[in-house]
């Protein structure tokens, strides 16, 4: 499917919602921008003070049936909740009331889309488990320049970068 018809089916799903939200809450809501620039493993992102939905269009074309069901609202229930509370934690119970009293949806925080072809580069790093940790190239970069160090969340160590599959 190509980016135009998606753009229109993301568009419509949108407008879908934000009239369910109109209807429950008896109240008019600002119909959010959207575009399909969010880029890496994120599928997409609310920006609530610009009431804009970004979507990533290498996993909606992918994936259209979960962005329809599950990605889109999510989004939309983020800006129904700023244009209704103000700010408030981004997963916090007036979310997930959105999500499942108005849009019927799971309140799920993070989705399980295939990321394998999103062209995302990952460093292999080590601390004291047995099992390696993956780093973003955006992290790996900060580790290299000297600014950033990551522990692992088990162990507590620092991360070294695992240089050649011998020292593995």
């Amino acid at each position: 499917m190509n980016e135009e018809t998606l753009l229109q089916i993301a568009k419509a799903e949108i407008a879908n919602k934000i009239v369910l939200a109109e209807d429950y809450f008896n109240q008019t809501f600002e119909l959010p921008m959207l575009n399909l620039k969010q880029r890496g493993k994120i599928a997409g992102s609310a920006h609530l003070q610009k009431n804009l939905i970004n979507l990533n269009l290498s996993l909606f074309e992918d994936n259209i049936d979960e962005f329809i069901q599950q990605v889109i609202p999510h989004e939309v229930a983020h800006i129904v909740c700023y244009q209704l509370y103000g700010k408030v934690k981004p997963h916090g119970r007036e979310w997930q009331a959105v999500m499942h009293s108005v849009f019927q949806r799971p309140a799920n925080v993070t989705h399980q889309l295939d990321v394998s072809n999103v062209g995302i580069s990952e460093y292999n790093y080590r601390c004291l488990c047995p099992e390696h940790v993956k780093l973003s190239a955006i992290r790996h970069n900060r580790v290299l320049k000297g600014t950033q160090q990551y522990r692992c969340r088990q162990c507590k160590t620092v991360l070294k970068q695992v240089l050649s599959e011998s020292l593995v």
